[in-house]
C-alpha cells in the first residue's frame, strides 16, 4: 500500500462548511420544541415558579403542537449560518492543525472552538434576533405581538421600523456565549470520543455517550450567558451584559442563571447526538459518492 493510499481522507474546505449546516438544521428539526420551551422559561424568570411541564402545556393549551414550532423557520436559518460558520471552522482548522501538528491536545481543542463559535455567532447573530423576537410572541398580549410572517420578514421589518443595527443587538453577549458553548461544546465532545474510542469503538453508542458528557459540561457553562444575551435580545432598549446580570442576580437570584436548565440540556444533549450522528453520515456519503 502507497503511503498516498495511507493518508486519512480530509474533505474539501468547503464541504466542511456544507455539511456542518445541514447537520445543523437537520438536527434543530428534532429539538425545536426543547429549545422554544426553554427560551419561553428564561423569559419568564423564577418568579413565575413555572415548571417545565407547566410551560410547555401551556404553549400547546394557548398555541397548539404547532406551536412548538413558532420561529423554526429563523431556527433554520441561525443553523444555517451560525453552524455553518463554527462547524465549518472547526472542522477545517482541526483538519489543518493535524496536517502540521498532529492530534491536538485538550486545550488546542478549546481554542479552536472558541474561535470558531466566536465566528459563527458573529455572522449568525441576525438570525439568532429574529429567533428570539419570533418565540417570544406566544408569551405576550395580543396587542403587543409583532407578528412576523418569517424569518426573512423578520429581519427587513427589523431593519425598516429599528434600523439596521438592531440586527446586532446583543452580539457581543451572542459571541461571549458562542465561544463558552463552543469552547466546552466541540473540544468536550472530541476528548471524550477520543478517550472513549478504544473501549467502546466507533458508533453510535461512542457518538451518544460522546455527545450527552458535552452536553451536560455546555449546558452548565452556557446558560448564565445565553440568559444574558436573551435578556438582551427581546429587550425594547439596548442594555450592557453587566447591567443585565447584575439585575438578575439582584431581582430574581443567582440560581436564574440557571432557569431553564433542564430543557436546555434536553435541546443540547440530543442536538449534539443528532449533529454529529447527521454530519458523520453525510460525510461518509460525501466520501463515497463525491472522493
Amino acid at each position: 500500500m502507497s503511503k498516498e493510499s495511507e493518508k486519512p481522507k480530509v474533505l474539501p474546505g468547503w464541504a466542511n462548511f456544507a455539511i456542518g449546516g445541514l447537520s445543523g438544521m437537520l438536527a434543530n428539526c428534532v429539538v425545536q420544541p426543547a429549545d422554544l420551551t426553554k427560551t419561553r422559561m428564561q423569559l419568564l424568570g423564577t418568579k413565575s415558579k413555572a415548571t417545565v411541564v407547566d410551560v410547555a402545556k401551556g404553549i400547546l393549551a394557548k398555541e397548539g403542537f404547532l406551536g412548538f414550532y413558532t420561529g423554526l423557520s429563523a431556527a433554520l436559518f441561525r443553523q444555517a449560518t451560525y453552524t455553518t460558520g463554527r462547524l465549518g471552522c472547526f472542522n477545517a482548522t482541526m483538519d489543518y492543525y493535524k496536517g502540521l501538528y498532529g492530534t491536538p491536545s485538550f486545550a488546542a481543542k478549546i481554542g479552536i472552538g472558541m474561535v470558531s463559535g466566536g465566528i459563527g455567532a458573529f455572522i449568525g447573530t441576525p438570525a439568532e434576533v429574529a429567533l428570539i423576537r419570533m418565540t417570544a410572541d406566544g408569551r405576550l398580549p395580543p396587542e403587543q405581538r409583532r407578528n412576523y410572517k418569517h424569518v426573512f420578514d423578520a429581519l427587513a421589518r427589523i431593519t425598516r421600523e429599528e434600523g439596521v443595527t438592531t440586527l446586532w443587538r446583543g452580539a457581543v453577549a451572542t459571541v461571549t456565549r458562542a465561544m463558552i458553548v463552543n469552547g466546552a461544546q466541540l473540544a468536550t465532545y472530541a476528548q471524550a470520543r477520543e478517550m472513549l474510542l478504544p473501549s467502546m469503538g466507533d458508533g453510535l453508542p461512542l457518538h451518544f455517550v460522546s455527545s450527552m458528557i458535552s452536553g451536560f459540561v455546555t449546558s452548565a457553562a452556557s446558560l448564565p450567558p445565553d440568559i444574558v444575551k436573551t435578556r438582551i435580545q427581546n429587550a425594547s432598549k439596548s442594555a450592557s451584559q453587566m447591567a443585565v446580570l447584575t439585575s438578575i442576580i439582584k431581582n430574581e437570584g443567582v440560581l436564574a442563571l440557571w432557569s431553564g436548565f433542564i430543557p436546555t440540556y434536553a435541546k443540547i444533549g440530543p442536538h449534539t447526538v443528532f449533529t454529529f450522528i447527521f454530519l458523520e453520515q453525510l460525510q461518509t456519503l460525501f466520501f463515497k459518492y463525491m472522493m
